[in-house]
């Protein structure tokens, strides 16, 4: 009963914790895609305003229906009376935050577009065109033509491309036949002037106008400066709820793991917890274009919670960071150990190790030499352990090899066609055989019983080893192995970079992926 309390008490923390992380895991997501909405506005900032989509290398737009409200005109003066936009809700509340406004001349212009429609509704088209009123407003619409042209009030936005569009655009609707080549100001010159605009043309220009001409006019925008020299920015104010949310839950999850984890301090907590910081920092106050780092612990979170699986994703990344680094990692730690030992051999270092092998003071730490009793304790496991058990089959290849060499023998084989006689050779077969591996392991325990035998021994295998070096130590015999032994480390080196070059490191890497996938039930059975 107690364990089955407390098997489901742990299911109901974790069941409560994992509620707690789907919550924060989506708050950070809601955080990241106000991050990346906040550094996309401004080159976004057309499709927001007016929702059209461009078709690439075409002329048509698609239209993304946008809800619109009516914002307050910040381009005007104190002296002019206040005025409202209509625009898409978005901008409308986005724009202050980013410190954009409609630009005062070119909303100017619009402004005097709309004072001209209004002028022509009033009086009717047939009079309208006759009035000194329209005639005014037509000839303000051309000053202001041409000083858009000469000032250029879209290069403060980087939007002087749109200049050069409505340029473009007003030429090709003012062109006739007798001139190709319109300049720019002498084509706004036309277009508003009674020339074009008629009592039978009126409808089908200003339609012209707000679809084509007008739009553009309206995406450009002035941008405000702070203090410190950048454009405005103030997403710190929507930021900043979701730092300090942040920051609070930092600070109760690393004291929560550093009392669960005795082992571990707060600080060791907050380092065990180092990639949320990005969730912590206020990006908006400075270093705005680096918020998008806060894809990493979102990720993280989003894996914590069960809500993404991210497992396949890493196993990527760490493949492809690996089949990236594997080779050239390999080939320089080969390399250089192996150059490492070819100037050891160079510089007689092996030569001298063997030359003050005998005088070198050897360190013992226990009084015993561990070779001599490993050697020992292997010699008496095989004679008192193994070649009991072996010694059957010993017997067995003994008995078929002399079998063999006898068959060959006429002596042998005419004994066999004796009658009483034929099983005598097997039966003297089996009696030498069973009697010299009984005296060969009788003679090996007694041997080793023998301390004599045991001190001979130990003084052939010390001699052997003494007159071995000595022997190496001749001058001839150094230069002539350190010659070979260099010259086999290159070879080596060459081959052996030349094939790894050569590898598939991928092809190595998806039999690494197989061999995790496989099921361990048929590894073994294989």
């Amino acid at each position: 009963m107690s364990s089955s309390r407390n098997f489901a008490k742990r299911q109901s923390n974790r069941r409560r914790n994992l509620w707690f992380e789907r919550i924060m895991a989506t708050i950070a997501s809601a955080n990241l895609c106000l991050v990346m909405f906040d550094l996309t506005y401004v080159s976004w900032r057309n499709f927001w305003l007016q929702g059209n989509i461009p078709v690439p290398f075409t002329q048509f737009q698609v239209q993304v229906p946008l809800p619109e409200m009516d914002c307050n005109d910040r381009s005007i003066t104190n002296k002019e009376p206040p005025r409202t936009l209509r625009q898409s809700v978005i901008t409308c509340i986005y724009d202050p935050i980013k410190g954009i406004q409609p630009h005062r001349e070119t909303q100017s212009y619009l402004n005097t577009v709309q004072t001209l429609e209004r002028q022509i509704n009033q009086k009717g088209l047939d009079n309208a065109f006759k009035s000194t009123e329209v005639q005014a407003t037509l000839a303000k619409l051309r000053n202001l033509s041409s000083d858009m042209i000469v000032t250029d009030p879209f290069a403060a936005a980087n939007k002087s491309g749109i200049l050069e569009k409505i340029k473009n655009q007003m030429r090709d609707q003012v062109r006739s036949k007798d001139r190709e080549n319109v300049p720019a100001r002498e084509a706004f010159d036309i277009f508003w002037s009674t020339q074009s605009l008629t009592p039978a043309t009126w409808e089908r220009e200003k339609n012209w106008f707000d679809q084509k001409v007008a739009p553009l006019i309206a995406t450009n925008y002035y941008r405000t400066i702070g203090e410190n020299g950048d454009p405005t920015n103030n997403f710190w104010v929507l930021d900043a709820p979701f730092v300090i949310l942040f920051a609070l839950e930092f600070l109760a999850r690393t004291f929560y793991i550093s009392r669960r984890y005795s082992s571990l301090s707060w600080l060791d907590a907050m380092i065990w917890r180092w990639y949320d910081i990005p969730l912590l920092f206020p990006f908006g106050v400075t270093f705005p274009a680096w918020a998008w780092v806060r894809i990493f612990p979102v990720a993280n979170r989003l894996d914590e919670a069960e809500i993404v699986d991210m497992h396949q994703i890493q196993d990527q990344v760490r493949h492809s960071f690996v089949a990236n680094i594997a080779e050239e990692i390999t080939e320089v730690v080969v390399v250089q150990v192996i150059n490492q030992v070819q100037g050891s051999i160079t510089r007689g270092e092996v030569t001298n190790w063997l030359m003050k092998s005998g005088d070198r003071r050897y360190i013992d730490i226990n009084n015993r030499n561990e070779v001599e009793e490993i050697t020992a304790h292997l010699i008496k496991l095989t004679v008192y352990q193994v070649f009991p058990k072996v010694q059957p089959d010993i017997e067995a290849l003994l008995r078929h090899v002399i079998e063999s060499v006898l068959k060959q023998s006429p002596l042998y084989r005419g004994f066999e066609t004796i009658p009483g006689l034929g099983n005598i050779p097997s039966q003297i077969n089996e009696r030498v055989i069973s009697e010299a591996t009984q005296t060969a392991y009788t003679a090996l325990r007694s041997a080793l019983e023998d301390p004599v035998f045991t001190d001979l021994v130990n003084l052939l295998v010390k001699n052997l080893v003494t007159t071995l070096t000595t022997e190496v130590q001749q001058q001839n015999t150094v230069d002539e192995l350190q010659g070979l032994l260099t010259d086999l480390l290159e070879e080596i080196k060459v081959n052996y970079v030349q094939r790894l070059a050569e590898e598939d490191v991928e092809a190595l890497l998806e039999k690494t992926r197989q061999l995790h996938q496989q099921p361990k039930g048929e590894i073994v059975k294989r």
